[in-house]
């Protein structure tokens, strides 16, 4: 933020500290919002710990003049952390560049003052990491000004509460683009994939202790919440596979960063849900087949998603070949909203990857002899009612029919 919103710490070295906040495992509301927050100062010359990460995301703040000691920059915290765990805030701009670009494997995204951000748009432009930008000023149209002309910037804000607003919708397309997906057939990570479920899906042990290993683990990682850990602990047994995995805690950003790495330690922690989640897809697939078995007109889903330029260049070669998604994959049926919400703005935000609307049509005579169910979950989710939402388990292939251009006046990249 600008200076007329936050000044600096009088404390002594309190603007060129580094200090990390670990999680603890009580479960007041203090340790809760202190989870994975590091501040990084002018003169900071201890390297940064390394990071224990599980999600997708994290968030970057960078303002000279933050104060962690105000209350109202922890209320704050409070806020953002509902929607990405993992927040690194800087007072110093290199620092927070060179941070920036030692990211491999998330997405970030950015708060800057609008002082500050004026000053660094090339280094934020350059930076491939940084997904979505987010000005905080107290001069809302001054910074619009130059603001506005910057693709990677979504907006200019006064209040943190919009902020949220924006995040959480952009945290939800970057997720959906983070999908793994496989074409010309069966590659080795489709192949050493889809074996690695079966074994899982094979697998019976005493989901109890599987449970109390996930809780474990999740408590030595730098980016999950205390009460998310004790809500999954405490609560989950009283919903549903499908209701954990729509709703907004670790369970669905966790599971989807190690489907998409391939991390084994995720894969095996979270294996048991990884195997309910499936039964519960199936069991829902054969219901719902049995009730619609009169049903012969063609299925069709919608899926929009940004999708990076040398994945399509891929897709683009394997017309009349297959495709397949590693991931448990969601879809809708809702065309309108798959374009608007997820593949549009995919074209603009990012000049590296392209906007896609998948269009999925399925044939009833070939369901009934699929191994690989999906299922209509509006009614089970955790947004129930909310959501026209179609969930297909891991590993489904489509073949490609067909590409074309989606017309827009103001992009080529649909």
């Amino acid at each position: 933020m600008d200076k007329k919103q936050y000044s600096k710490s009088t404390a002594s070295g309190s603007s060129s500290s580094s200090t990390t906040i670990k999680p603890k495992k009580s479960s007041s509301s203090s340790t809760a919002t202190s989870v994975s927050t590091s501040t990084m100062g002018t003169s900071a010359v201890l390297p940064q710990p390394t990071r224990r990460i599980v999600q997708n995301f994290l968030l970057v703040w960078l303002d000279a003049n933050i104060d962690e000691s105000k209350e109202d920059f922890q209320n704050t915290l409070k806020h953002l952390r509902r929607i990405v765990a993992s927040i690194t805030t800087f007072t110093d701009t290199q620092q927070c560049f060179d941070f920036l670009s030692g990211i491999t494997k998330e997405k970030a995204f950015m708060i800057v003052a609008g002082s500050l951000g004026q000053k660094i748009v090339s280094e934020m432009e350059a930076i491939p990491q940084l997904e979505s930008v987010y000005v905080f000023c107290s001069n809302q149209s001054y910074h619009e000004q130059w603001a506005n002309r910057i693709p990677k910037i979504i907006g200019v804000y006064t209040k943190i509460e919009s902020i949220c607003k924006a995040l959480e919708i952009d945290r939800q397309r970057c997720d959906q683009a983070m999908i793994s997906v496989s074409f010309n057939g069966l590659d080795p990570l489709f192949m050493y994939t889809q074996l690695l479920k079966e074994a899982l899906l094979e697998i019976e042990d005493d989901d109890r202790k599987s449970l109390k290993d996930l809780t474990e683990y999740c408590r030595e990682q730098d980016d999950i919440l205390e009460d998310q850990i004790k809500q999954v602990e405490n609560e989950y047994r009283n919903h549903t596979p499908i209701w954990w995995y729509t709703a907004e805690t670790f369970i669905y950003p966790m599971l989807n960063r190690g489907l998409r790495l391939m991390d084994i330690n995720i894969i095996l922690k979270m294996g048991f849900f990884i195997r309910h989640l499936h039964q519960h897809i199936q069991n829902l697939y054969h219901k719902q087949q049995s009730e619609n078995m009169n049903i012969a007109t063609p299925l069709k889903f919608y899926r929009g998603q940004g999708l990076a330029l040398e994945d399509f260049e891929k897709m683009k070669k394997s017309i009349n070949q297959l495709m397949s998604f590693n991931n448990f994959l969601s879809t809708s049926l809702n065309q309108n909203i798959s374009f608007q919400k997820f593949a549009r703005p995919a074209a603009f935000n990012d000049p590296n990857k392209v906007g896609i609307l998948f269009i999925m049509t399925i044939d009833p005579d070939i369901c009934t002899k699929s191994k690989i169910p999906f299922a209509d979950v509006s009614q089970v989710g955790f947004f129930e009612g909310q959501e026209a939402e179609i969930l297909f388990t891991t590993h489904t292939i489509f073949r490609i029919d067909k590409i074309q251009r989606i017309q827009d006046d103001h992009t080529d990249r649909l």
